[in-house]
């Protein structure tokens, strides 16, 4: 019993991927410039894979506003009680990390670049009440900007396809 390889994805219009690109750096410019006028880095790794999300694959379940904002928020909180526990080590982080993707899938919030925030926190142990507020204002502008393409012109998928 033999399967045939799945079917090639198409390449996307040039045109979209202009626009996936332009949208992308605008929103990440977007997070620095809000976390300069704050005196706070609002642009992490994973926030950065959350916009090639949004604004590359914005169809996927993974790219839903619900899955990328509860996904970080779980993420940082599983992050934040696997420091207390573990203290800031890469095993802490391994084991946060492990644990935030068993969480996302078991509450249906997958969003894979949230196991990288719970990493972030265990590794760089940032205090609680400036970090989960300013990722949440941060999560929220990249649901924000990912809803314009879909109305800016035309889009192969509008943004959000579910809430």
């Amino acid at each position: 019993m033999s399967s045939s390889p799945p079917a090639a994805t198409p390449r996307p219009h040039p045109i979209h991927a202009l626009r996936a690109t332009v949208f992308a750096i605008g929103t990440l410019l977007l997070l620095v410039g809000v976390g300069v006028l704050l005196h706070q880095p609002l642009l992490i790794p994973p926030l950065a894979a959350s916009a090639a999300l949004v604004h590359g694959a914005p169809g996927l379940p993974i790219s839903q506003p619900r899955n990328l904002i509860a996904g970080h928020l779980m993420s940082a909180l599983i992050g934040f009680a696997t420091l207390a526990v573990t203290r800031s080590t890469a095993w802490g982080a391994a084991v946060a990390a492990g644990l935030s993707l068993g969480v996302m899938m078991l509450t249906h919030l997958s969003h894979s670049p949230a196991v990288g925030t719970a990493v972030i926190v265990v590794l760089q142990a940032p205090h609680p009440v400036p970090f989960l507020p300013l990722l949440l204002l941060a999560s929220t502008l990249l649901v924000a900007i990912g809803l314009l393409p879909g109305r800016i012109g035309r889009h192969p998928v509008r943004y959000p396809v579910s809430w």
